[in-house]
């Protein structure tokens, strides 16, 4: 459904902003500047980034890309409650920035501009989160992407959405991650939008709502034999249970008998519960997995590597394989406290806050066991300093 642009046929104009209810593509300046402000409101003021490129004077969050992107929005009340970007080859070049952001440049050398889109800045007013009201605006969104036979859409998610993205049809692609200072660490997924067989064989809830192209579906040759070379996410989601939890006992096997693993006690099944919606992430040295401010709150199990955990110049810890982190911020339900950076290569397991919570009521014993051990692992950490 694609809301009405015009309700009840009213055009309201502000002295300063000229906001049409419903969801929209920004086009005059006004509406622009509003979506300026909005992003600044969400990304500086809630969530502690980009304050180095913000327009802090007009409170603006506006970029190049800004200059020749589309830009979405919904509101109500004449207010903008949500709001996106699309970076579409067929409007512009990608920008170097896009390019080397969205690891872009192999997609590149083998498809047309214009059968490729970035999308990003998506972000929803707090209190109107989890409403329908984002999934709204992607299709309106969708409606241009279908119009256009675009092929590709680029984007990228933090460590804690990637179960939701990827269960919803978007692929891991790169070797790399996003690690940026100002929007923190970021994994790059790509949606192949005609591929519909894939969104089926998956379970994705987008299956039913993508057009079944049948014959005539635009599917990039390339893109199964790029993604295959790439790639760094191990998804619960996508891969057999019993593979999946292999790879986290072989990783946690070598602990010492002084150590605890959070899966102590819990059998396969158990374990496989436990870990619903989870993921194994390579990071690389030098990554910064975890910013402080954030506002995410899933827990993570270091496999492999060693971890540091600092408040700016101060090493607070080292983290090694076995250790739980991320713990404050979904016990306390308070923004990230420190910085944790990776000291070498190795891989994390990104434990989906969702499946923790809802577990305590639905599937206590096994909630219970999982939280018992990081309790001791924490214990553990406190005596050793």
């Amino acid at each position: 459904m694609i809301l009405d642009p015009f309700p009840h046929g009213k055009f309201i104009q502000y002295a300063h902003d000229m906001i049409r209810d419903g969801i929209n593509q920004a086009e005059t300046n006004e509406e622009k500047e509003a979506v300026y402000r909005f992003r600044y409101d969400i990304y500086v003021t809630e969530m502690g980034r980009y304050g180095t490129s913000a327009d802090h004077d007009r409170k603006f969050l506006v970029e190049p890309e800004d200059a020749t992107a589309r830009i979405f929005y919904a509101a109500q009340n004449n207010k903008i409650v949500a709001t996106s970007r699309m970076s579409w080859g067929g409007d512009a070049p990608f920008t170097e920035h896009l390019i080397e952001h969205y690891m872009l440049a192999p997609f590149i050398a083998e498809l047309p501009a214009e059968t490729m889109a970035v999308g990003e800045r998506g972000m929803v007013k707090p209190e109107l989160r989890g409403s329908p009201i984002f999934q709204q605006l992607g299709e309106f969104t969708a409606e241009f992407i279908r119009a256009n036979r675009i092929q590709l859409v680029f984007g990228a998610c933090e460590p804690h959405l990637l179960s939701l993205y990827v269960g919803q049809g978007m692929r891991t692609f790169s070797k790399k991650n996003i690690n940026s200072a100002e929007a923190g660490y970021l994994i790059p997924i790509v949606s192949v939008t005609e591929d519909i067989e894939y969104l089926r064989r998956i379970g994705s809830p987008k299956a039913e709502a993508t057009k079944d192209w049948g014959e005539d579906a635009r599917i990039p040759t390339c893109v199964e034999r790029l993604i295959t070379q790439g790639g760094n996410i191990m998804s619960q989601r996508l891969i057999d249970s019993g593979a999946y939890l292999d790879q986290i006992q072989n990783a946690l096997a070598p602990l010492t008998e002084s150590q605890f693993s959070a899966l102590d006690g819990l059998t396969e099944d158990e374990a496989a519960r436990a870990l619903g919606k989870s993921n194994i992430i390579e990071c690389q040295a030098g990554d910064r997995v975890l910013k402080k401010g954030g506002v995410a709150r899933n827990m993570f199990i270091v496999l492999e590597g060693h971890l540091e955990v600092r408040d700016e110049d101060t090493l607070i810890r080292v983290l090694s394989p076995g250790d739980v982190f991320g713990e404050m911020a979904f016990l306390l339900e308070q923004p990230r406290a420190a910085d944790v950076y990776a000291v070498n290569n190795g891989r994390i397991l990104s434990l989906s806050e969702g499946t923790l919570r809802k577990s305590i009521s639905s599937d206590p014993a096994v909630a219970a066991t999982l939280l018992l051990n990081i309790s001791k692992i924490l214990c553990k950490r406190m005596l050793n300093g």
